[in-house]
C-alpha cells in the first residue's frame, strides 16, 4: 500500500543495498547500438535530424572556436530526454525527478564554467557583475544581485527539471486513485483526461530536456 504520494518516487527496489531503480538511468544506452549499427531506419534518421538541429542551435550560442563543445550539451540533452521519456512507462523509475540526479548534472557543469571563466577570462567575468550603463550608486547592489543570480543557477536548473517531472506524475497518480469510485461515464472521461495528460507529459519531457541543455549552453557562452 502506498503510504504517501511521494512514495512513487522512492528508489526502494534493491539487492544487497544496491538501489536497482537507479539502473533506469542507463537504459537509454540500450538504444545507442541500434541507432548506430543497424541499417538506417525512420527512428535513426529522426534522431540524426534532432541532433543536427541541436548542433546548429548550440553552435550559434557559442564562439566559433568552441563550436565542437556542442557535443557536451547534445549528450546532456540525450541523457535527460531518455530518462524523462522512460519514466512515462509503467514500473520504470524516473531518476530525473530526484534532485540528487539533476544536481549531479547541473552542479559540475556550473563549477567547471566558473573555474574556466575566472581562471582564463577574469576581467570578462568581473564586467558581467556590473551591466553596462549602471549608475555608480547602484553598482554595489548590482554586484550583489548578479553574484546571487550566478550562485543559484545550478539550483534553478535542477529544481526546474525535477519539479516538472514530479508535478505531472503526481497529477496522474491523484487522478488514477479516484478511478475505483467513479461511474462508467465518469471513468471514460477520466481515461480520456489521463491520455491527454500523458501526451502533455511527453511534451514536457522533451521541452525540459531542451530547456536544460539550452540554458547550460547560454551559461557557457557568457564566460567566453
Amino acid at each position: 500500500m502506498m503510504t504517501s504520494l511521494f512514495s512513487i518516487f522512492e528508489p526502494t527496489s534493491s539487492i544487497f543495498s544496491a538501489p536497482l531503480n537507479w539502473l533506469s538511468t542507463s537504459l537509454g544506452a540500450l538504444f545507442v547500438p541500434y541507432l548506430f549499427w543497424v541499417s538506417p531506419s525512420r527512428w535513426s534518421l529522426l534522431w540524426l535530424k534532432i541532433i543536427t538541429y541541436l548542433h546548429t542551435e548550440f553552435k550559434t550560442l557559442l564562439k566559433p572556436s568552441y563550436k565542437m563543445s556542442t557535443i557536451i550539451f547534445i549528450s546532456l540533452f540525450s541523457l535527460i530526454i531518455f530518462n524523462n521519456s522512460l519514466g512515462l512507462f509503467p514500473y520504470i523509475f524516473t531518476s530525473s525527478s530526484h534532485l540528487i540526479m539533476t544536481l549531479s548534472l547541473s552542479l559540475p557543469l556550473w563549477i567547471s564554467f566558473m573555474m574556466f571563466g575566472w581562471i582564463n577570462h577574469t576581467n570578462h567575468m568581473f564586467t558581467h557583475l556590473v551591466p553596462q550603463g549602471t549608475p555608480s550608486f547602484l553598482m554595489p547592489l548590482m554586484v550583489l544581485i548578479e553574484t546571487i543570480s550566478n550562485l543559484i543557477r545550478p539550483g534553478t536548473l535542477a529544481v526546474r527539471l525535477a519539479a516538472n517531472m514530479i508535478a505531472g506524475h503526481l497529477i496522474l497518480t491523484l487522478l488514477s486513485q479516484t478511478g475505483s469510485t467513479l461511474t462508467l461515464s465518469l471513468l471514460m472521461f477520466l481515461l480520456f483526461s489521463q491520455i491527454l495528460l500523458l501526451i502533455l507529459e511527453a511534451a514536457v519531457a522533451i521541452i525540459q530536456s531542451y530547456v536544460f541543455s539550452t540554458l547550460s549552453t547560454l551559461y557557457a557562452s557568457e564566460i567566453n
